[in-house]
């Protein structure tokens, strides 16, 4: 159960099939099965030993694929960390993950160059090259001077053996770990193991049915988890070809679905927004699509159905979360998709929904969505508490709200964290966002809980409209229509936009720390 090895297996049958295309370059499996073998020999002849920690502080790119399964293939621990967090960010993690080595863009060298301060552990800098004009003003010798052990990714290839066959590695053993978000507090680094990884991609990969005759656009990012296993691994592993974007643009999606006649897009909800309400969006460009997969964030079912009739595509919505690999269901494709839902559980795990005492409630009642499987993460790194909190005989209690129906559908109702109760009633942002974007003036709407001195919490909406004509009473007066008294909202405020995070996915947590601290 080893991804970088089946990826080796796959280009030995099918050398010539075309595993990505990028910019003006593509790439076979063989070819790219020949990089990462000579990325993997070059790490050796680095120093760098099965079980160092490496960090790969890049962007969506061909450098991305090769760094993770040459890592991967020499039995080192990956951390991919997002190249536009600040400074503090990427050295907290550089430095709680115990990083030796970063794999990263010439064009990152002056944000490298911000946190030496927090790089004392970091024996080797890897350095991909952009070709971007920009690059020819690094200084590299200073920074040889500064950093003597770094060298240039086109060298490492070269000294690389291209029939390298890397270390043999447990399933068991860590490879990849991610950090969260960190909703509270700093990031976690969520370990997954090789059968972890392994076991999601090729799970998804079936219950999704990619083969390889699908051509996958790879627009998420592919530091997240989404990415890493939906539209980057499973793909992979079923011998599919890659459409690898740089940036997520309408234009180029669209451009790029039209040329390669794509097969299989995946998305967050506000991609989804964007492609819908892009102007020069032409539904013959994306009529090739056979499938769109959704996840990050509820999707809000006005925003489907108004795609899918729009763009004639099926969005199978799904669920996920970095300490399960991250998939735990999808729509399935061979029964009733139903909107609002994030489907059943893929196959080899277990999805539940349990009360305060871990027990399984009633069908249609509300409780906190539990999982056990083989993707259940091995724990959080040097987080022993935490771990033990999180996973509990076995299960992994994801902090998500939700209920499941008679027919084995899940739907999730909210955050647990993120619920609001006014007067003792819960309210669930979700269910009012969703009221907010069935109305025809509205773009984007998150929903928070503030203090409030007599109810407790008071529900406050703030919402992107597209109708400039739009006031805050006009959208009372729609929600009462809809809503009962106590989810009503006690303030509407418009924004310009609402925060996001890379992947797009729109930031509740962000907009409540921006209220409570005004």
């Amino acid at each position: 159960m080893n991804i970088a090895t089946r990826l080796d297996q796959i280009a030995h049958k099918k050398a010539d099939k075309t595993a990505y295309h990028f910019l003006n370059t593509s790439s076979t499996y063989g070819e790219l099965n020949g990089a990462v073998s000579k990325f993997a020999s070059g790490l050796e002849q680095l120093g760098l030993k099965k079980g160092d920690h490496i960090a790969l502080v890049l962007g969506n790119s061909p450098h991305f694929v090769i760094g993770l399964y040459g890592a991967l293939r020499l039995g080192l621990k990956v951390i991919p960390i997002n190249p536009i967090y600040t400074p503090d960010e990427i050295g907290y993690i550089l430095k709680n993950g115990d990083v030796k080595a970063i794999l990263t863009l010439d064009l990152l060298v002056p944000l490298i160059e911000k946190m030496q301060h927090l790089l004392s552990d970091v024996e080797h800098f890897i350095l991909c090259e952009s070709g971007d004009e920009r690059a020819k003003d690094i200084d590299l010798e200073k920074m040889s001077l500064a950093y003597p052990k770094m060298k240039s990714f086109t060298s490492v290839l070269g000294e690389g053996d291209p029939g390298f066959k890397g270390e043999t590695v447990d399933e068991n053993e860590v490879a990849i770990i991610l950090y969260t978000s960190g909703t509270t507090g700093k990031p976690k680094g969520a370990m997954l193991t090789h059968k972890n990884i392994y076991s999601n991609a090729t799970d998804v990969g079936s219950y999704l049915r990619m083969n390889e005759d699908d051509t996958v656009i790879t627009a998420l990012p592919m530091f997240h988890v989404f990415c890493l296993t939906v539209v980057l691994n499973a793909p992979l592993l079923r011998g599919a070809t890659l459409l690898i974007v740089p940036r997520f643009s309408p234009k180029a999606i669209f451009e790029l679905s039209k040329a390669y006649q794509s097969t299989v897009f995946a998305g967050v909800p506000t991609m989804y927004n964007f492609l819908f309400q892009y102007p020069d969006g032409n539904p013959e460009d994306l009529s090739s699509l056979r499938l769109c997969i959704s996840g990050g964030a509820s999707l809000p079912v006005a925003l489907l159905k108004n795609f899918e009739k729009k763009f004639n595509v099926m969005i199978s919505e799904g669920y996920g979360l970095s300490e399960a690999s991250p998939v735990t269901c999808f729509n399935p494709l061979d029964r009733p998709r139903k909107p609002g839902s994030i489907g059943t559980s893929i196959m080899n795990l277990e999805n539940k929904v349990v009360d305060e005492m871990g027990e399984e409630v009633p069908v249609g009642q509300v409780g906190e969505l539990i999982v056990k499987g083989p993707n259940v993460m091995k724990g959080y790194y040097k987080m022993e508490e935490e771990t033990a909190a999180t996973i509990r005989d076995g299960w992994l209690y994801t902090g998500d709200l939700a209920r499941m129906d008679e027919d084995g559908y899940f739907y999730i109702v909210d955050r647990k964290k993120e619920l609001i109760i006014v007067g003792g009633y819960n309210v669930y942002p979700r269910e009012v966002e969703e009221v907010l974007y069935n109305h025809p003036g509205i773009v984007e709407a998150a929903v928070i809980g503030v203090p409030h001195p007599e109810l407790g919490e008071a529900v406050n909406c703030y919402v992107v409209k597209s109708d400039p004509s739009l006031t805050e009473q006009g959208v009372l007066e729609y929600c009462k229509e809809h809503l009962a008294k106590y989810k009503l909202p006690a303030s509407i405020e418009f924004l310009d936009e609402l925060p996001k995070n890379t992947t797009g996915k729109i930031l509740r947590r962000a907009l409540k720390e921006q209220v409570l601290q005004s």
